[in-house]
């Protein structure tokens, strides 16, 4: 797989979520199943080891072999994909970067470190350091709304201009002021916002989602991005109604129960029940019943039926 530029790095990419056995052992069949389910669905890319993917939680050999598993898959399918070599640990992701640059992916995603808040001298030494590694594959900053460090456009202004080669961003977006400030930085470099914010997001100039909503379906994520692209139907009505949903059926675990929100990814693909894997985390998260599936799945389809009309994606990946 030849290495995305960062106008290359566009639309609805799908994580890989991390299906677990009562045991918590990682069942693998599954794993390989849900890789062909979301090429099949003709997502725009695949990437493993996000927060759903629990990449804290993760032995060596897990993470080596999950990635292996994608890389063969996307590569025989065309299909763009990006690893996650983030860690808490800044040593155990560079390593984990050294490993995954071997398998040829598209880009690799990483997290700041997270034990100390680092000073902006330091996030550009590690990430400088992270670049010369990886390559000529090109880094992705993963720099969610929990981070202990939330980059302002002015920071990755500064980390662009000191020639660290980012191929982009995964944030939680903001106001016009922060839309106008990340699409005026000097580089080339592709935002990527959450995916209940994605129509906002591509109308004030972001590239595409790491998406959450593709955790609920990935060819209803797909279709409502490339209805997009094709100036069909209205995106910002589709829009109000996932985020209606998100709000009434999703964000309540957060706020009132505690649940993580890898709990809620994982909850919302048994939901939209496109693969089988369980609601199941690794401890010491709390997973979601699945008992509690039919009540959401029914609010779902109120409110938004077209999660379970599943119209085909398959070679109709649509590039703005």
């Amino acid at each position: 797989m030849v290495p995305l530029k960062a106008n290359e790095i566009y639309g609805n990419w799908a994580t890989l979520l991390l299906p677990l056995d009562d045991d918590e052992s990682i069942n693998f069949k599954q794993l390989e199943d849900e890789i062909d389910t979301l090429i099949a669905h003709g997502v725009n890319g695949i990437y493993s080891n996000g927060t759903a993917g629990e990449f804290y939680n993760q032995t060596e050999d897990e993470f080596d072999q999950i990635n292996e598993i994608l890389a063969t898959k996307c590569n025989a399918a065309s299909m763009p994909f990006q690893i996650g070599c983030s860690h808490m640990s800044p040593k155990i992701s560079l390593e984990r970067l050294k490993r995954a640059k071997l398998l040829k992916p598209s880009a690799v995603q990483v997290i700041l470190p997270d034990w100390f808040v680092p000073s902006q001298a330091e996030i550009i030494h590690f990430l400088t350091r992270l670049a010369e590694e990886a390559d000529p594959i090109r880094l992705v900053l993963y720099n969610p709304p929990h981070a202990k460090t939330k980059l302002l456009p002015s920071d990755f202004a500064e980390i662009l201009l000191a020639g660290i080669p980012l191929a982009g961003c995964k944030v939680s977006g903001g106001d016009e002021k922060w839309y106008r400030e990340m699409s005026e930085l000097l580089v080339p470099f592709s935002v990527f916002v959450p995916g209940h914010q994605l129509a906002t997001g591509i109308s004030q100039g972001a590239h595409g989602t790491y998406s959450n909503v593709a955790c609920l379906h990935p060819a209803f994520a797909q279709n409502w991005y490339n209805d997009m692209v094709n100036k069909t139907g209205d995106p910002f009505e589709m829009q109000s109604r996932i985020q209606q949903f998100m709000q009434q059926c999703m964000v309540p675990y957060i706020r009132d129960q505690a649940y993580a929100n890898q709990a809620v990814d994982k909850f919302m693909a048994a939901v939209g029940g496109w693969t089988p894997i369980s609601t199941r985390l690794r401890w010491p998260y709390r997973w979601i019943p699945e008992e509690e599936i039919h009540v959401v799945k029914q609010r779902c389809a109120e409110l938004l039926p077209e999660v379970f009309m599943q119209r085909s994606t398959k070679n109709q990946n649509t590039k703005p």
